[in-house]
Protein backbone atom coordinates (compact mmCIF):
# COMPACT_ATOMS: atom_id res chain seq x y z
CA UNK A 1 0.00 0.00 0.00
CA UNK A 2 1.08 3.58 -0.59
CA UNK A 3 1.06 6.02 2.30
CA UNK A 4 0.11 9.56 1.29
CA UNK A 5 -1.75 11.09 4.21
CA UNK A 6 -0.66 10.85 7.85
CA UNK A 7 -2.67 11.27 11.03
CA UNK A 8 -0.96 12.03 14.35
CA UNK A 9 -2.70 11.60 17.70
CA UNK A 10 -1.37 14.16 20.17
CA UNK A 11 0.51 17.41 19.64
CA UNK A 12 2.83 17.30 22.62
CA UNK A 13 6.61 17.08 22.41
CA UNK A 14 6.66 13.77 20.53
CA UNK A 15 3.47 14.23 18.52
CA UNK A 16 4.46 17.65 17.22
CA UNK A 17 7.92 16.33 16.32
CA UNK A 18 6.47 13.39 14.41
CA UNK A 19 4.03 15.70 12.60
CA UNK A 20 6.91 18.00 11.66
CA UNK A 21 9.11 15.27 10.16
CA UNK A 22 6.16 13.81 8.24
CA UNK A 23 5.27 17.19 6.75
CA UNK A 24 8.95 17.88 6.00
CA UNK A 25 9.07 14.60 4.07
CA UNK A 26 6.19 15.78 1.89
CA UNK A 27 3.19 14.12 3.54
CA UNK A 28 -0.10 15.87 4.29
CA UNK A 29 -0.53 15.63 8.06
CA UNK A 30 -3.59 15.95 10.29
CA UNK A 31 -2.89 16.30 14.02
CA UNK A 32 -5.65 15.46 16.48
CA UNK A 33 -5.85 16.92 19.99
CA UNK A 34 -8.57 17.06 22.62
CA UNK A 35 -8.49 20.87 22.86
CA UNK A 36 -7.44 23.69 20.54
CA UNK A 37 -5.03 25.13 23.11
CA UNK A 38 -2.86 22.01 22.90
CA UNK A 39 -2.78 22.27 19.11
CA UNK A 40 -1.81 25.93 19.33
CA UNK A 41 1.03 25.17 21.73
CA UNK A 42 2.30 22.28 19.59
CA UNK A 43 2.18 24.25 16.35
CA UNK A 44 4.10 27.13 17.95
CA UNK A 45 6.81 24.60 18.81
CA UNK A 46 6.83 23.26 15.25
CA UNK A 47 7.21 26.74 13.79
CA UNK A 48 10.08 27.56 16.17
CA UNK A 49 11.83 24.34 15.17
CA UNK A 50 11.36 25.08 11.46
CA UNK A 51 12.75 28.60 11.95
CA UNK A 52 15.95 27.06 13.31
CA UNK A 53 16.18 24.71 10.32
CA UNK A 54 15.63 27.66 7.97
CA UNK A 55 18.38 29.67 9.72
CA UNK A 56 20.73 26.74 9.22
CA UNK A 57 20.04 26.64 5.49
CA UNK A 58 20.06 23.72 3.02
CA UNK A 59 23.85 23.67 2.78
CA UNK A 60 24.01 22.68 6.46
CA UNK A 61 21.15 20.20 6.46
CA UNK A 62 18.42 22.79 6.97
CA UNK A 63 15.66 24.16 4.77
CA UNK A 64 14.88 27.31 2.79
CA UNK A 65 12.29 29.89 3.95
CA UNK A 66 10.10 28.75 1.05
CA UNK A 67 10.29 25.13 2.22
CA UNK A 68 9.33 26.25 5.72
CA UNK A 69 6.12 27.74 4.35
CA UNK A 70 5.38 24.62 2.30
CA UNK A 71 5.88 22.37 5.34
CA UNK A 72 3.52 24.43 7.49
CA UNK A 73 0.94 24.38 4.68
CA UNK A 74 0.93 20.56 4.79
CA UNK A 75 0.04 20.57 8.51
CA UNK A 76 -3.53 20.70 9.77
CA UNK A 77 -4.71 20.64 13.37
CA UNK A 78 -8.11 19.39 14.46
CA UNK A 79 -10.20 18.37 17.45
CA UNK A 80 -12.60 16.39 15.23
CA UNK A 81 -11.79 12.68 14.87
CA UNK A 82 -13.72 12.54 11.60
CA UNK A 83 -10.86 14.50 9.98
CA UNK A 84 -8.71 11.36 10.25
CA UNK A 85 -11.06 9.33 8.05
CA UNK A 86 -8.90 9.27 4.91
CA UNK A 87 -5.49 8.90 6.57
CA UNK A 88 -3.31 6.02 5.34
CA UNK A 89 -1.43 5.72 8.63
CA UNK A 90 -2.31 7.09 12.09
CA UNK A 91 0.52 7.44 14.60
CA UNK A 92 -0.42 7.73 18.26
CA UNK A 93 1.76 9.83 20.55
CA UNK A 94 -0.45 10.56 23.57
CA UNK A 95 0.21 10.00 27.28
CA UNK A 96 2.08 6.77 28.09
CA UNK A 97 -0.93 5.09 29.68
CA UNK A 98 -2.38 1.79 28.45
CA UNK A 99 -6.03 2.56 29.08
CA UNK A 100 -5.88 6.06 27.59
CA UNK A 101 -4.22 4.72 24.45
CA UNK A 102 -6.72 1.88 24.07
CA UNK A 103 -9.67 4.26 24.47
CA UNK A 104 -8.23 6.55 21.82
CA UNK A 105 -7.71 3.71 19.32
CA UNK A 106 -11.19 2.33 19.96
CA UNK A 107 -12.73 5.76 19.37
CA UNK A 108 -11.17 6.14 15.91
CA UNK A 109 -11.27 2.52 14.72
CA UNK A 110 -14.68 2.95 13.12
CA UNK A 111 -13.79 6.39 11.72
CA UNK A 112 -10.48 5.77 9.93
CA UNK A 113 -10.66 3.71 6.71
CA UNK A 114 -10.22 0.02 7.39
CA UNK A 115 -7.08 -0.39 5.23
CA UNK A 116 -5.15 2.27 7.19
CA UNK A 117 -2.28 1.29 9.47
CA UNK A 118 -2.41 2.15 13.18
CA UNK A 119 0.95 2.80 14.85
CA UNK A 120 1.96 3.58 18.40
CA UNK A 121 4.98 5.63 19.45
CA UNK A 122 5.04 3.88 22.84
CA UNK A 123 8.49 3.30 24.31
CA UNK A 124 7.53 0.52 26.70
CA UNK A 125 3.88 -0.58 26.56
CA UNK A 126 3.05 -3.86 24.83
CA UNK A 127 1.92 -3.12 21.28
CA UNK A 128 -0.01 -6.39 21.34
CA UNK A 129 -2.04 -5.19 24.33
CA UNK A 130 -2.87 -1.96 22.51
CA UNK A 131 -4.11 -3.72 19.38
CA UNK A 132 -6.78 -5.54 21.38
CA UNK A 133 -8.77 -2.29 21.29
CA UNK A 134 -9.30 -2.33 17.51
CA UNK A 135 -10.68 -4.60 14.78
CA UNK A 136 -7.57 -4.39 12.60
CA UNK A 137 -4.86 -6.25 14.59
CA UNK A 138 -3.06 -7.25 11.39
CA UNK A 139 -2.60 -3.54 10.54
CA UNK A 140 -1.26 -2.50 13.96
CA UNK A 141 2.44 -1.85 14.58
CA UNK A 142 4.83 0.10 16.79
CA UNK A 143 6.74 3.09 15.42
CA UNK A 144 9.00 4.28 18.22
CA UNK A 145 10.61 7.64 17.43
CA UNK A 146 13.25 9.24 19.65
CA UNK A 147 13.39 12.70 21.18
CA UNK A 148 14.00 15.22 19.66
CA UNK A 149 12.20 13.69 16.69
CA UNK A 150 13.41 16.18 14.03
CA UNK A 151 17.05 15.42 14.92
CA UNK A 152 17.15 11.78 16.00
CA UNK A 153 17.52 9.38 13.08
CA UNK A 154 16.40 6.13 14.70
CA UNK A 155 12.91 4.62 14.50
CA UNK A 156 12.15 1.21 16.01
CA UNK A 157 9.57 -0.57 13.82
CA UNK A 158 7.79 -3.07 16.07
CA UNK A 159 6.05 -6.19 14.76
CA UNK A 160 3.53 -8.12 16.83
CA UNK A 161 2.52 -11.74 16.30
CA UNK A 162 -0.64 -10.42 14.60
CA UNK A 163 0.96 -7.82 12.29
CA UNK A 164 0.76 -8.66 8.59
CA UNK A 165 3.92 -8.69 6.51
CA UNK A 166 2.37 -6.11 4.18
CA UNK A 167 1.65 -3.60 6.97
CA UNK A 168 5.07 -4.15 8.53
CA UNK A 169 6.93 -3.54 5.28
CA UNK A 170 4.79 -0.50 4.51
CA UNK A 171 5.63 0.99 7.91
CA UNK A 172 9.33 0.21 7.48
CA UNK A 173 9.43 1.92 4.07
CA UNK A 174 7.44 4.84 5.46
CA UNK A 175 10.09 5.41 8.15
CA UNK A 176 12.77 5.46 5.42
CA UNK A 177 10.78 8.04 3.46
CA UNK A 178 10.88 10.25 6.56
CA UNK A 179 14.66 10.25 6.28
CA UNK A 180 14.97 8.03 9.35
CA UNK A 181 16.99 4.87 9.90
CA UNK A 182 14.46 2.16 10.79
CA UNK A 183 15.42 -0.97 12.72
CA UNK A 184 13.24 -4.07 12.91
CA UNK A 185 12.25 -5.39 16.31
CA UNK A 186 9.55 -7.53 17.86
CA UNK A 187 7.01 -6.70 20.55
CA UNK A 188 9.21 -7.50 23.53
CA UNK A 189 9.00 -4.98 26.37
CA UNK A 190 11.54 -2.18 25.90
CA UNK A 191 12.17 -3.21 22.27
CA UNK A 192 15.91 -2.83 21.47
CA UNK A 193 16.98 0.53 22.88
CA UNK A 194 15.24 0.58 26.25
CA UNK A 195 15.89 -3.12 26.80
CA UNK A 196 19.61 -2.28 26.82
CA UNK A 197 19.57 1.34 27.97
CA UNK A 198 17.33 1.20 31.04
CA UNK A 199 19.42 -1.36 32.99
CA UNK A 200 22.52 0.76 32.26
CA UNK A 201 20.85 3.90 33.63
CA UNK A 202 19.55 2.09 36.70
CA UNK A 203 22.99 0.57 37.35
CA UNK A 204 24.47 4.09 37.25
CA UNK A 205 22.04 5.15 39.99
CA UNK A 206 22.88 2.07 42.05
CA UNK A 207 26.60 2.74 41.60
CA UNK A 208 26.06 6.25 42.96
CA UNK A 209 23.96 4.91 45.86
CA UNK A 210 26.77 2.50 46.71
CA UNK A 211 29.43 5.22 46.71
CA UNK A 212 31.28 4.15 43.56
CA UNK A 213 31.67 7.77 42.47
CA UNK A 214 30.03 11.19 42.38
CA UNK A 215 27.39 12.13 39.81
CA UNK A 216 29.92 14.29 37.92
CA UNK A 217 32.62 11.61 38.00
CA UNK A 218 30.32 8.81 36.82
CA UNK A 219 29.07 11.03 33.99
CA UNK A 220 32.62 12.01 33.00
CA UNK A 221 33.84 8.41 33.18
CA UNK A 222 31.17 7.13 30.81
CA UNK A 223 31.65 10.02 28.38
CA UNK A 224 35.41 9.82 28.22
CA UNK A 225 35.83 6.10 28.84
CA UNK A 226 33.10 4.83 26.52
CA UNK A 227 32.71 7.72 24.09
CA UNK A 228 29.07 8.35 25.02
CA UNK A 229 27.78 11.83 24.07
CA UNK A 230 26.43 12.35 27.59
CA UNK A 231 26.76 10.59 30.92
CA UNK A 232 23.94 8.50 32.46
CA UNK A 233 22.75 11.16 34.92
CA UNK A 234 22.69 13.90 32.30
CA UNK A 235 20.72 11.53 30.07
CA UNK A 236 18.31 10.60 32.87
CA UNK A 237 17.56 14.27 33.47
CA UNK A 238 17.06 14.80 29.73
CA UNK A 239 14.69 11.83 29.32
CA UNK A 240 12.83 12.63 32.53
CA UNK A 241 13.12 10.73 35.80
CA UNK A 242 9.34 10.25 35.89
CA UNK A 243 9.41 8.72 32.42
CA UNK A 244 12.25 6.38 33.37
CA UNK A 245 10.48 5.45 36.62
CA UNK A 246 7.33 4.55 34.69
CA UNK A 247 9.29 2.41 32.22
CA UNK A 248 10.94 0.50 35.09
CA UNK A 249 7.49 -0.57 36.32
CA UNK A 250 6.48 -1.84 32.89
CA UNK A 251 9.75 -3.70 32.36
CA UNK A 252 9.97 -5.17 35.86
CA UNK A 253 6.37 -6.35 35.60
CA UNK A 254 7.32 -8.18 32.39
CA UNK A 255 10.65 -9.73 33.39
CA UNK A 256 10.70 -9.76 37.22
CA UNK A 257 14.46 -9.13 37.21
CA UNK A 258 16.33 -6.78 39.56
CA UNK A 259 18.11 -5.05 36.70
CA UNK A 260 14.77 -3.59 35.59
CA UNK A 261 13.64 -2.54 39.11
CA UNK A 262 13.70 1.10 40.18
CA UNK A 263 16.47 1.99 42.69
CA UNK A 264 15.20 3.66 45.89
CA UNK A 265 16.82 7.01 45.03
CA UNK A 266 14.97 7.24 41.70
CA UNK A 267 11.65 6.53 43.41
CA UNK A 268 12.23 9.23 46.04
CA UNK A 269 13.28 11.84 43.49
CA UNK A 270 10.14 11.23 41.45
CA UNK A 271 7.99 11.41 44.61
CA UNK A 272 9.63 14.78 45.36
CA UNK A 273 8.75 16.06 41.89
CA UNK A 274 12.37 16.20 40.72
CA UNK A 275 11.93 15.00 37.15
CA UNK A 276 15.07 16.46 35.58
CA UNK A 277 15.40 19.32 33.11
CA UNK A 278 11.66 19.79 32.61
CA UNK A 279 11.07 20.43 36.33
CA UNK A 280 14.31 22.36 36.89
CA UNK A 281 15.82 19.77 39.17
CA UNK A 282 16.89 16.15 38.91
CA UNK A 283 20.35 14.71 39.43
CA UNK A 284 21.46 18.21 38.45
CA UNK A 285 20.02 21.56 39.51
CA UNK A 286 19.06 23.67 36.48
CA UNK A 287 18.58 27.02 38.22
CA UNK A 288 21.10 28.20 35.64
CA UNK A 289 20.38 25.91 32.64
CA UNK A 290 23.71 26.84 31.06
CA UNK A 291 25.61 25.64 34.14
CA UNK A 292 23.83 22.66 35.77
CA UNK A 293 25.07 21.80 39.25
CA UNK A 294 25.21 18.15 40.31
CA UNK A 295 23.30 17.27 43.46
CA UNK A 296 24.49 15.29 46.44
CA UNK A 297 22.07 12.76 47.85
Amino acid sequence: MEIKKVGVLGCGLMGSGIAQVCATAGFDVTVLEVEQKYLDKGFVGIEKSLVKFAERGPEKGGITPQQKGEILARLKGTTNKADLADCDIVIEAIIENVEDKKKMYASIDGVVKKEAIFASNTSSISVTELLTSVKRPERFIGLHFFNPVPLMKLVEVVKTIATSAEAYEAAYEFAKRLGKVPVRTSDKTGFIVNRLLVPYLLDAIRAYEEGVGSIEDIDSAMKLGCGYPMGPFTLLDFVGLDTTYYITHVMYDEFKERRFASPPLLKRMVMAGWYGRKSGRGFYDYADPAKPVAGKF
